[in-house]
């Protein structure tokens, strides 16, 4: 019992670490309308204060991760946070839309810390199945996020406005930063970080670079995470300009449908056990791009509307929720020596892959839903493809 309420702790504290970032995404989404009107910017503008964040945290998590295998996890991270903090309150006081993207960056550059770190502890710790248990219960922890941020945000900005929503941040990352010094454990030995150095991570990137395993693994994922991504940077002007949903209303929305994500991570664990990390990937991608193909059919047909769009939005998530834990766990599987390089590359790859899906959807974006349930769609297609292609042997399991 004392061992599961000490997984449980490590994933509590995991999670809310890792929650930091995408909150700062997912709290200020009802806000992004009021955000232009206010800083007389377009709604191109504004995403782009969206997509700069992406990119930022994308490129910083190289370096992060193998600062995390030479210094250890807990001292990068100290230093993300504090950069976090900084950065939303610079976003907070913003005067104009440039300055807002500029102090976005800042924030992206802290957040990357959330992001790479918790990972690599649960590959220092855990591997196979038992890394799945607690990276799904990682993520059920990290689901406060999509499920409460824009809730949350919208009681914010119906109090303090748009930038109350940034200040919210910065005291959720001062909570991280006390939890990541007073209750996190050092998972990386002064020994193993021996091992580590700039030139090594540079070694250990193109090695990983080469491994035809590991990069279709976590192509499999980006394409997954971006599907998610082209939803998040439209759908608050689907949901709230075309449907007229409150911003509130908008908040229930998007938390209901993220819930489907989260509750299915928790069957990872028992779920690879059974079908093995490989077969189960293969299973939950072809449901989620079945769902979506449906789902884009319907709209293409004119036989759409809002609860068709989130009853198979619900559905679609479900499976990309067992999706994402599992190709992380997969990717990493082999690459305990070298956690922090292979969590970061992993980053890197999606984000990158999902700002550049983002701002290739855009290019198509109209305020409609069937140009965002066609971009979401077309991600879940190619990681179903990738995965079939790729994970045809059983693995991990």
């Amino acid at each position: 019992m004392a061992t599961s309420r000490q997984f449980l702790g490590l994933a509590v504290v995991l999670g809310l670490i890792s929650a930091i970032g995408p909150f700062a995404i997912d709290m200020y989404l009802p806000a992004l309308p009021s955000i232009g009107a206010s800083l007389r910017a377009d709604p191109a503008a504004v995403q782009m204060s969206l997509m700069a964040f992406f990119i930022a945290s994308g490129v910083c998590q190289l370096i992060y991760g193998p600062l995390s295998d030479m210094i250890g996890r807990k001292t990068p991270l100290y230093f993300g946070l504090v950069l976090f903090i900084i950065g939303s309150i610079g976003c907070a006081l913003a005067p104009t839309i440039e300055a807002l993207i500029a102090f976005r960056v800042v924030q992206a550059v802290g957040a990357c810390a959330g992001s790479v770190v918790p990972r690599a502890v649960v590959r220092d710790l855990y591997t196979g199945p038992d890394a799945a248990r607690l990276m799904s219960l990682l993520m059920l922890v990290f689901s406060i996020s999509p499920i409460l941020a824009p809730s949350v945000g919208g009681a914010v900005i119906a109090v303090a406005g748009w930038r109350g929503v940034f200040w919210a941040t910065a005291i959720a990352a001062v909570v991280g930063l006390l939890l990541s010094i007073f209750v996190m454990k050092e998972t990386r030995p002064a020994e193993a970080r021996n091992e580590s150095s700039w030139a090594g991570a540079l070694i250990s990137y193109s090695q990983l670079l080469k491994d035809r395993r590991y990069l279709s693994v976590v192509l499999v994922g980006a394409f997954g995470v971006s599907s998610f991504f082209v939803y998040v940077a439209n759908s608050s002007f689907v949901i709230i300009d075309h449907y007229g949903l409150s911003p509130s209303a908008f908040a229930i929305f998007f938390a209901f449908n993220a819930a489907a994500f989260f509750a299915a991570a928790q069957f990872t664990g028992m779920l690879s056990k059974r079908f093995g990390l490989a077969r189960l990937v293969r299973m939950a991608v072809t449901g989620f791009a079945v769902s979506m193909v449906l789902l884009t059919a319907l709209f293409a047909t004119g036989l759409g509307s809002l609860p068709v769009m989130s009853g198979l939005l619900f559905v679609g998530w479900g499976f990309l929720g067992l999706v994402m834990p599992t190709t992380g766990v997969l990717a990493m599987e082999a690459h305990g020596r070298i956690a922090g390089a292979a969590s970061a590359l992993m980053g890197a790859i999606h984000v990158t892959i999902g700002a550049a899906t983002m701002a290739a959807a855009g290019l198509f974006a109209d305020g409609k839903p069937l140009s965002m349930v066609a971009g979401i769609t077309a991600c879940a297609v190619t990681s179903f493809a990738l995965a079939q292609l790729s994970l045809r042997e059983p693995a991990g399991g």
